[in-house]
């Protein structure tokens, strides 16, 4: 019966150290840890924690926004480990799937976290819509803006330059200076 702890954060720029420091003080016997999102399906060190777990252990981590972003992936992880006879214990919410209690908070949990998860969504696309709505642009800035046909024009017909060479000097692939070239040809036929 070991306590295996989990510690996960979503940017390499970010700490784990406040997380392993909780686990390694309620003696966990062993620790995996990672920094990848949280959305990311391909979490290595989850996997091998899932898989180290044996009967009669406790996975044990800080929050349950460190184990799952979603209420589906945050279920489909419980069963697995009620399958296998896996306890579930969170630190700061004062979760232990031990008892039928912190069984249903758990679930209530899991309820209230994609909750706030698609609020958060829908404010960003709020945000985005009244940003477009104020004309702000989003994406990459076009490339060929009429200066830069220009330039290229003149490289091309004045300086008589290549077009890898065109690509040298602006920097730009072969397909955009072949567009701009063409933009070229559209507009002296008209």
């Amino acid at each position: 019966m070991a306590l295996v702890g989990y510690a996960r954060v979503s940017t390499l720029g970010q700490s784990l150290d406040v997380q392993k420091e909780k686990l390694e003080c309620i003696g966990v016997d062993k620790l995996f840890e990672e920094k990848r999102s949280g959305v990311d399906a391909n979490r290595l060190a989850l996997k091998q924690c899932l898989e180290y777990l044996r009967e009669g252990d406790t996975m044990v981590n800080s929050r349950i926004d460190r184990l799952a972003r979603s209420a589906e992936d945050l279920l489909r992880i419980v069963r697995e480990l009620e399958d296998k006879g896996v306890s579930i214990r969170v630190l700061d919410q004062s979760i232990d799937t031990r008892d039928a209690a912190g069984k249903a908070f758990l679930g209530m949990l899991a309820v209230f976290a994609e909750f706030e998860s698609n609020i958060r969504k829908e404010r960003q696309m709020d945000g985005i819509a009244k940003a477009k709505a104020k004309g702000t642009k989003f994406g990459r800035k076009a490339a060929l803006t009429p200066e830069v046909i220009a330039d290229i024009r003149a490289m091309r017909e004045k300086d008589e330059r290549t077009v890898p060479e065109i690509m040298t000097k602006t920097g730009l692939s072969k397909a955009t200076v072949y567009r701009a070239l063409a933009t070229r040809e559209a507009h002296r036929d008209s």
